[in-house]
């Protein structure tokens, strides 16, 4: 048997939770996801679940900003997972840059869809009303 590899950043996939959490491609985008919104939480680690990240972050997000802080948990690892089907299936590149703005106008439009979450953590400059 061989070991699957990240298509996203060619190290060993252990898991959906390296893929989506776990990888440098991953962590790079949660990072600067995380840091656009001015959330003060960790981004997931390599060694935790996406889960175990979840409940950790939500319970220490200030409770204004935890409708937000779920949005982006669930918009990251989605478009982290559709980045990873363009490659698989499209042969696309992976591109962090990308990636980060594809997620950036998604959060605009799930915020101009209703998510009020969002509407709090997205910058003042980006304007969903």
């Amino acid at each position: 048997t061989h070991d699957a590899v990240c298509i996203l950043c060619h190290q060993e996939m252990e898991s959906i939770d390296y893929l989506l959490a776990g990888c440098v491609f991953a962590q790079i985008t949660w990072h600067e996801i995380l840091s656009w919104l001015r959330m003060t939480t960790a981004r997931p680690s390599h060694e935790d679940s996406l889960m175990d990240w979840w409940l950790q972050a939500r319970q220490n997000t200030p409770t204004l900003m935890r409708k937000g802080l779920a949005s982006i948990a669930l918009l990251t690892p989605w478009m982290i997972w559709k980045q990873r089907n363009e490659c698989v299936f499209e042969n696309a590149r992976p591109s962090v840059t990308t990636l980060v703005d594809r997620i950036k106008a998604e959060a605009k439009c799930w915020a101009q869809a209703g998510a009020l979450g969002l509407r709090v953590v997205l910058p003042t400059n980006w304007d969903v009303h």
